[in-house]
């Protein structure tokens, strides 16, 4: 089989077109996104019903929900936390995760509830992450580089 043969410089100039086009993050930005917008959810759907250890009684799960990033205070209050706050505090940026969870009693859905499953790291300008929503402007004003990472593009 014939196959493309580059030279060491032809691949050096994909590589460089690659990385002005891209940025240096695109790659594991588009892969995060992707994790969270869809393959969490793809994992969860494919669990079928646990079992308890009560005969007749099961656990289905449902819509799994990561919501934005948090910060819960040492008197229990909550409230939005950007990345800037999380590198000063020495805190990991992260937001809540629940997933919908549902009995099943003798084959009869019973109770649905949103429950509360850990934390998720969230990236920084990931879907989930509030500057990816921001203005160069905006995330000035909240402390962060707009080109670093490079992940405008």
């Amino acid at each position: 089989m014939g196959g493309w043969r580059y030279s060491r410089e032809d691949a050096w100039l994909l590589v460089q077109a690659f990385m002005r086009e891209h940025g240096l993050v695109r790659q594991h930005l588009d892969s995060y996104n992707k994790f969270v917008e869809k393959t969490l959810q793809e994992i969860v759907n494919e669990m079928g019903p646990v079992e308890s250890g009560i005969p007749g009684l099961e656990v289905a799960f449902g819509r799994i929900y990561v919501e934005e990033p948090r910060v819960k205070e040492a008197d229990g209050s909550e409230s939005s936390i950007l990345p800037m706050e999380a590198r000063i505090r020495n805190l990991t940026y992260a937001a809540p995760m629940f997933l919908e969870m549902t009995l099943i009693e003798e084959g009869e859905e019973r109770d649905r509830a949103k429950v509360y499953i850990g934390d998720l790291p969230i990236m920084v300008k990931s879907v989930k992450c509030p500057l990816s929503r921001m203005s160069e402007e905006e995330q000035v004003k909240a402390g962060e580089d707009p080109r670093d990472p490079e992940a405008t593009s």
